[in-house]
């Protein structure tokens, strides 16, 4: 990513995007109408454990924002890395109604550590299997967290 770009999208309550921008287009590779209506996860790539989603969205759902590094894959097979803020949107009455994301270009040194951190929640979901592999992430996650003495806001946002 450039350093003025912003990439922007929201999703319904589902996951499947109702807009995303020029920037969100173009780094993605598919086409605006393709885009639409599909769920987010087309641009996930293999490499981001699903403890780190399974993260995210339990923050969203629960009414609060997150801020994570997601690796993006985009139609052609390459990849980008974003530093992603996502914030339930909510209706009138304080009901969320979908989701918003600002994602812009990660700092260098923030992805060799949180690139590390996922090499081994990854490998704890191969080794804990199908079944297990969320469990088994999230929990190594706990642990480095807890090691730190960090939130995983805090982790987030001091590398």
């Amino acid at each position: 990513m450039r350093e003025e770009d912003f990439i922007v999208s929201t999703t319904d309550l589902k996951g499947r995007i109702t807009y995303g921008n020029r920037i969100f287009v173009e780094f993605s590779g598919y086409a605006e109408e393709e885009l639409l209506g599909a769920q987010h996860n087309i641009i996930r790539h293999p490499d981001m454990p699903r403890g780190v989603f399974k993260l995210l969205w339990d923050t969203v759902q629960a009414g609060n924002e997150c801020f994570a590094y997601v690796k993006n894959l985009a139609k052609d097979g390459s990849f980008y890395w974003v530093f992603a803020n996502v914030t339930p949107l909510f209706d009138g009455d304080g009901r969320i109604e979908g989701y918003f994301s600002v994602r812009r270009k990660p700092a260098p040194q923030a992805l060799a550590a949180v690139g590390e951190l996922y090499r081994q929640m990854l490998e704890e979901e191969k080794r804990a299997g199908v079944r297990d592999a969320i469990a088994a992430s999230t929990a190594l996650l706990q642990k480095t967290l807890s090691d730190k003495g960090m939130s995983y806001d805090e982790f987030i946002l001091s590398i």
